[in-house]
This record gives C-alpha cells, structure tokens and sequence, in this order.
C-alpha cells in the first residue's frame, strides 16, 4: 500500500515536471530563435513478482520453516516503481522566418550560434535580433556585445548610411567591410545546455568550430514551438497528473480503512 503511494506520487511529480517544460514552451512560441524543449521521462526498474509457498508440499524433505531448497516459484509479472524526469530535452530543429527589413535582424538558415560576449563569459544564441548601440557597437536587445569572428565586438561608423551582411556574416558599411561576425556550431548539438535570455552555454570540452549556416538579413527566426501541439500535450499531461492524484486518493483511503477497520482490535 505504502508502495502504491510512492509510485503515484512519483508519476505526479514527472507530470508536473513535464507540465512547466511544456509552459515554458508556450510562453516563448513568440520568441526568437527559441527552441522548444522535451521532458523525457524514464521507468524505475521495475520489480519481478513471483508466487511464494503455491502448490508446495509441506511434507517434502526438503522443506523447513518455510523454506523449501531448489524450488522455482512461479512468476507473476512485474510491479512498476514509477518515473521520474531522465532529462530535458532541446528540440534543434530550424524555426520559420519572418521578413522584418531591418538590416540588423539576422537569422542563420542550417546549423550556427551567433557569439555573444556576456559578463558570465561567451554565450550563444539563435536570436538575431540586433542593434547599434549610441557608439556604434553590433549589440543585443540586453546590450550585450555580438562578437566577430576576431573575438572582438564589431563597430559601425556613425556617418554610415548602408549596412550589408553577407552569408558568411561579413559586416559593410557603405560597401566597406567593417568585420565579420563570429559565427560557430558544435559537432553534437548537446554540448550546449540552455542558460536563460534565449543564451546557451558549452558544456566542458565542448569545442566551438565554424558553422555551416549562411547568415540572412531582414529576417528573423521564430520559435520552433508549436501552439497547438503543445496546447494538446498540455491537456493530455492535466488527464495523466489527475489519474495519478486519483491513484494517490484511492491508496490513502484503503490504507484508512485498514488501520481502522481492518486492524480494529473487538
């Protein structure tokens, strides 16, 4: 009975886990170069049930105080344990693009990060979306610097009037190149872990090389999340989580009635 509780309450808890990915998801369908993410659960070991002391004879040789040498009991099955959230999962794929016209909104089609120099260090992100700071300096919505391919942030003359970039992320004023943005991938998509502000980090060992992506302006990326398929995973996830509280009230009251029933001493 205690058994059944604890298995209950962890599919709850994964389903709620898997209920704030998925809310997440959906408040950043508008955002940026977002990508959603998937809460992959995963199965406790489940426990292998078998029959004890059926069809036994009792006047065997072999048998004492219920224990009974070279006897194979007959199997049950197996009793699941529960689930738990095994990781949480970013969904790479390329978000849809949408023309804005600005020469600063860039997106990258194919694989690529832009760099970004933060006070925590160099991040990465697939968000585009740029301007020129009062000195003239690429930056992001949060001010922080886009870096070029020298590692160093790239500046915009004041006086310039035309700004081109290529699809390599080579940066023109006025038909003069001014720099090139730095712009990287990684050999396994998971070497980079989601921080917050639409930022990712390396992981340890992970090794930045070029990208294979081609820049393009005027546009940006949008989030790769689905609406309506995540509005439908959201209602199927409440279904699971209310089966599970379910479980855990029907646990809790036939656990009742054993103490003050079932144990009730006349």
């Amino acid at each position: 009975m205690w058994r059944g509780l604890y298995t209950a309450g962890a599919g709850m808890i994964t389903e709620s886990k898997r209920t704030d990915t998925l809310a997440n998801n959906l408040a950043n369908a508008n955002t940026n170069g977002f990508k959603r993410d998937e809460a992959v659960s995963r199965e406790f070991e489940p426990m292998l049930i078998k029959r004890i002391n059926d069809g036994i004879n009792k006047n065997d040789v072999t048998s004492f105080k219920q224990f009974h040498v070279g006897e194979q009991y007959p199997v049950v099955g197996t009793l699941g344990l529960g689930s738990r959230i095994d990781e949480i999962a970013t969904e790479h794929t390329q978000g849809a693009f949408e023309t804005t016209g600005n020469p600063l909104d860039l997106a990258i089609s194919g694989n690529g990060y832009f760099a970004i120099q933060t006070e925590n260090g160099v991040r990465y992100t697939r968000d585009g979306n740029f301007y020129k700071s009062a000195n003239g300096q690429i930056q992001t919505v949060n001010g922080q610097t886009v870096l070029g391919a020298n590692g160093q942030g790239i500046t915009i003359p004041q006086d310039a009037t035309r700004i081109m970039v290529g699809s390599k992320g080579e940066i023109y004023a006025d038909d003069q190149q001014v720099g090139q943005l730095q712009l990287v991938q990684f050999d396994n998509r998971r070497a980079v872990l989601k921080q917050g502000n639409n930022l990712y980090y390396p992981q340890e060992g992970a090794q930045p090389q070029p990208a294979a992506g081609e820049v393009l302006q005027g546009v940006l990326e949008r989030s790769n999340t689905n609406i309506v398929s995540e509005m439908v995973e959201l209602i199927n996830n409440y279904r699971l989580y209310e089966a599970g509280a379910k479980a855990v009230t029907t646990q809790d009251t036939m656990l009742e009635k054993s103490v003050s029933e079932v144990g009730r001493v006349s």
